[in-house]
Order: structure tokens, then sequence, then C-alpha cells
């Protein structure tokens, strides 16, 4: 059955596709993540395997993971709340149209500095979009008084810090490892996420998922986020690695309480739930490898990965496709497609994570299924969600 047909049909009425892609932040954001990410990541792992002869080195990937894919979904998605926080105005039309370029244009400019050597002008082109996305945003915070937001615009401070810093590092500024930035911008995003998600997803399960009764106990919110914090610190400064690893195991145990408390239980059937649930306790078990990585048990890199492609792209899987449901006015229920997504997508992080303790002769045929899995979840986002998003909302409002 063609994937179409498995949602409602729209009216044959509506307008071109396009005019409505300017609208609201999530609308070209979302779709510029997925395409990066049906691209970007069989483009690694084809060459890091010797399948194929690219100009793409590891710096690359890692950057772009988090300040090209990640950012672009961070910044729709903020954007979109944003104007529901604060019913102020985001960028829309040729101002959202122009920092969509800049996206663009900072992804060319990665291109060329892996493929020419970093230059400090196409460092400069890729940095100006955080700060650029950001400053819209805190003007809308600031004028509705809505200072219960404004540690997401310190958050996105930060994240254009790591960026900076990242530059500094490949161009011989400053003597420290690219990989430090970007595991302190995937622990910000971490943080990010555990500050939204106890926003976002004990209300969705009180709603959708009938006779759930998920708690949020002020004591653990406050302890869970700032234990990530502590943990983060103890990492990213080296501090000594039992002190890390209590820390992270700290996190750990008390995230897996935060989720717990949240009944993950009841949305077992209710696939925009669970993989919101899921991703969460990615949140944990990350952690759990960060700690034992402190202790010289296990790889930082396994760590990073269950942060990176189990949480972070988990939730944002399951955020990109219930707000562009909620957005475009449909029902915000997961037909096949979206199950298929969010399974592809857990596939792909599992086998990810075995790809690194595989041996030798099989890790490069398990890493090609991972970025295979991955990939494919979100090229399956393109097809049914482009229409959605190029088109104006079902009910005919703004957004």
């Amino acid at each position: 059955m063609p994937i179409n047909r498995l949602y409602q049909s729209e009216s044959t009425a509506s307008p071109l596709p396009g005019a409505a892609l300017w609208r609201l932040g999530f609308r070209p954001f979302y779709l510029l993540a997925a395409l990066f990410a049906v691209i970007s990541v069989p483009a690694w792992v084809l060459q890091a395997t010797g399948h194929a002869s690219l100009k793409l080195d590891l710096p690359w990937h890692m950057h772009e993971m988090v300040f090209g894919f990640a950012a672009a979904v961070i910044i729709g998605f903020l954007f979109t709340a944003g104007r529901n926080w604060t019913n102020q105005p985001t960028p829309s039309g040729a101002h959202l149209a122009a920092l969509c370029a800049l996206w663009l244009a900072g992804r060319c400019a990665m291109l060329a500095s892996a493929a020419y050597g970093y230059h400090p002008a196409l460092a400069a082109i890729d940095a100006l979009l955080l700060p650029l996305a950001a400053w819209p945003l805190y003007r809308a915070i600031r004028r509705a008084a809505s200072h219960r937001n404004l540690p997401i615009i310190g958050i996105l401070a930060l994240l254009a810090a790591f960026n900076l810093i990242f530059h500094a590092s490949m161009l011989g500024w400053l003597a420290l490892s690219p990989l430090a930035p970007v595991h302190g911008a995937i622990l910000l995003i971490t943080m990010l996420e555990a500050v939204m998600g106890g926003r976002v997803i004990p209300m969705f399960t009180a709603n959708g998922a009938p006779g759930s009764k998920p708690r949020s106990r002020r004591w653990l919110e406050r302890a869970s986020l700032a234990s990530l914090a502590l943990a983060a610190l103890a990492w990213l400064l080296a501090g000594p690695g039992m002190l890390a690893a209590l820390a992270c195991f700290a996190a750990a145990a008390l995230h897996a309480a935060r989720l717990l408390g949240w009944h993950p239980a009841s949305t077992l059937r209710l696939p925009l739930l669970w993989v919101l649930h899921l991703a969460y306790g990615w949140i944990a078990g990350g952690l759990l490898l960060l700690g034992l990585a402190s202790l010289g048990m296990g790889s930082a890199s396994t760590a990073f990965h269950a942060l990176a492609v189990g949480a972070m792209s988990g939730l944002i899987i399951g955020m990109v496709t219930r707000t562009a449901l909620g957005h475009t006015a449909r029902p915000l229920r997961a037909g096949r497609a979206e199950t298929a997504m969010y399974l592809l997508l857990e596939t792909g992080a599992v086998l990810r994570l075995c790809a690194n303790l595989a041996n030798a002769g099989s890790r490069n045929q398990v890493l090609l299924a991972a970025a295979a899995c991955w990939s494919l979840s979100f090229l399956l986002y393109l097809i049914v969600y482009a229409p959605y998003l190029s088109r104006p909302r079902l009910d005919g409002r703004d957004g």
C-alpha cells in the first residue's frame, strides 16, 4: 500500500506547495535536517568503511551531526514552540528563508573545510547561524516577559560558544582536541532534552495514555538536572575518574527514576509516546556508559553515541513527527509509517553501539547496517512529511 494512503487525504483545492513552507520554523528546518540525515551519515560511513573515497574527515562528521543536523531541528522546534510560549512572532517568510540559506551555507563551508582545509572565513559562515537564530527568540521571550524560558537562550548561547571553540581548535588557535567542544555540545543538548522532556513527556503521557498517572516530583526534577550538569562538568573538566564516574552514575540513576515516574509502561501500545520514553531512557543509559568510560571500562565513543544516536536522534524523530502532525492540524496518531521510522531509528542506535563492541572483521558490516537503518528512518520521514510541511494547515490557520 502506498505510504500516503495510510493517512487522510488532503483537499485537492489546497494551494500549491511552497508558499506554506516559510510560515513557521519547523517546516523548512525539519525538512533540511531530515535531508541532511539521509545524505551525510551514509556518505561518512561509506568513507569510514573504505567503500568510497570522499574528502570527509572525522571532525567534519562530529561537527555536522551536532551543529548541522541537530542544530537545524533545535532551531525549528524552538521557533515553533517559542511562538506558543510567548504569543509573539518568531522568524517566518523572508527572515526564515534567510536563516535556512545561512544553514545551507554553513554546510557548504564545512564541506569546503574538510576538502581544502579550515579557514577563518569558512568558520565564520558556519558560526553565524546559532547567534542569529537565538536573537529573535530572545526578543520574543523578552517582549512576553517569559522569564521561565530565558535559560533556553543560555543553552543556545553555550552551544554557539562550543561551535566557536571547535573552529578555534581546528584553526590551531586553541591547543585543544576538537572532540572536547563536540562532547560539550552533546552534553549540553542532553541537558536541553532533559529540560524539555520534563516539560512535555509527562504532559503528553497524561493526555494520550488512558489510565496513566505520570508524576513529576520537584526534588527529583531539580536533582536530576543538577546531577546531569555536574556529570557534564566532571567529564569536560577531566576531573578524577572516580569523581566523574560517581557523578555520571548518580545522574543515570536519577534520570532513570524520573522516567519511571512518568509511567512508560502505559505507552507500550502508543508509538507516538513510547518513542519519547525510550529516547529518554537512552539518556540514563548513556550516562551509565559515560561513568564506566570514566573508569576505563568501555569507550567514551560508545557513551556519546548512546547519547547522540539513541537519546538525541530518538527524541528528534519523536518530536519532528509529533510537532509536524500537531502544527499541520493532523490527528496526533502514529500510523505504520511513523512506527517504522521509530523502529528503524532504534535499530540503528542499537547497531551503532554494537559496532563499537564488534570484532574488526564484522565492525564495518555492523556500521553499514546501523547507518542504513538510521538514515532510512529519516528518508521515510521525508517521503511522508514533505507534503505536510510544504502545504498549509488543514484547518486553514497560520503556522
